[in-house]
């Protein structure tokens, strides 16, 4: 791939700092509607009922790629990407802030991506990114630090979910990666996956939950979660790839733990400490180094939200 020109690396900025505003919008959105009426599991219904409806016609075109992912694949997909994976994030929430949540979870995902790619894919796991790891999980230790330090506490519960989270979409992205399924492709997969399974499954306990929840609540959700999320910023990362390379356009996950508090002091009315800030700047740090965005002729992993 050619060097991006100024005007073509002006474009695929604009494009990943969309992205990273819808990842960090997320996080945002659910942890409000957590602070009003709805649950984790209300809002996974609604992010794959609306999410699931309107990737449907695509995944109809596209087929399931059973051939192509098997068995394993398919699971790592609907797992990592649908319901379980989403309600593990969103219940972390309830423990912890949205500022921890953008940095356990989505500033994580690169470096879990390269450790899994390196064992399943055989990928180098280069000087860059042991030096990003490095700075993240000093990061990771600050955050744990500054909410206790004890296991078992309030936050930390909070923590192991978000890292858990991580885990879960590094295991869709490789299986993505391995059998080089389109982004959107595999969101369809995820998405359709869920509202066939999770939705029903939802009806079936909650009965009419979400119909008895402000109208504004899940509007919001349905708005963010079922609409910008898994559709847009999707698309608006693979524009940022394609015309930076997946190294460069990786390279603006670090900006999720800022960009995720900065937006988190006026409307959630969450200041972190000076320790969390320093933290989040480690791992912000440690991802750009390990996305290789002090490396821009190598081509790196591409991590997804």
């Amino acid at each position: 791939m050619s060097k991006p020109t100024p005007s073509d690396y002006m474009r695929g900025s604009l494009y990943g700092l969309a992205a990273v505003s819808i990842w960090a919008s997320w996080i945002i959105a659910a942890r409000r509607g957590l602070k009003t009426s709805l649950t984790p599991w209300d809002i996974t219904a609604i992010r794959f009922g609306v999410a699931g409806l309107i990737l449907l016609p695509y995944l109809l075109k596209k087929g399931l790629a059973v051939d192509r992912l098997g068995g394993v694949g398919l699971a790592a997909i609907v797992l990592g990407g649908g319901a379980p994976m989403v309600l593990v994030s969103y219940a972390g929430l309830l423990f912890a802030p949205a500022a921890h949540a953008a940095s356990l979870y989505t500033a994580l995902i690169p470096v879990l991506v390269a450790i899994l790619a390196a064992v399943v894919l055989g990928e180098a796991f280069t000087v860059a990114k042991r030096i990003g790891l490095a700075l993240i999980v000093a990061g990771v230790l600050g955050i744990v630090w500054g909410a206790g330090g004890t296991i078992g506490s309030r936050q930390n519960i909070g923590h192991a979910l978000f890292i858990g989270a991580a885990m879960l979409w590094a295991g869709y992205t490789v299986a993505m990666r391995k059998t080089r399924l389109d982004g959107l492709h595999a969101a369809a997969i995820a998405a359709v996956g869920s509202l066939i399974t999770y939705v029903p499954l939802y009806a079936i306990i909650f009965g009419t939950n979400l119909l008895n929840a402000p109208w504004r609540d899940v509007a919001l959700q349905s708005f963010v979660q079922g609409f910008l999320t898994p559709v847009i910023s999707f698309w608006l990362y693979g524009r940022a790839v394609s015309i930076l390379g997946a190294s460069n356009g990786s390279a603006f996950a670090a900006l999720s733990p800022v960009m995720t508090t900065l937006l988190a002091i006026p409307i959630l009315g969450e200041r972190p400490a000076m320790g969390d800030w320093i933290a989040m700047l480690l791992i912000s740090g440690g991802v750009y180094i390990a996305s290789g965005g002090l490396l821009p002729a190598r081509r790196g992993h591409r991590p997804q939200n």
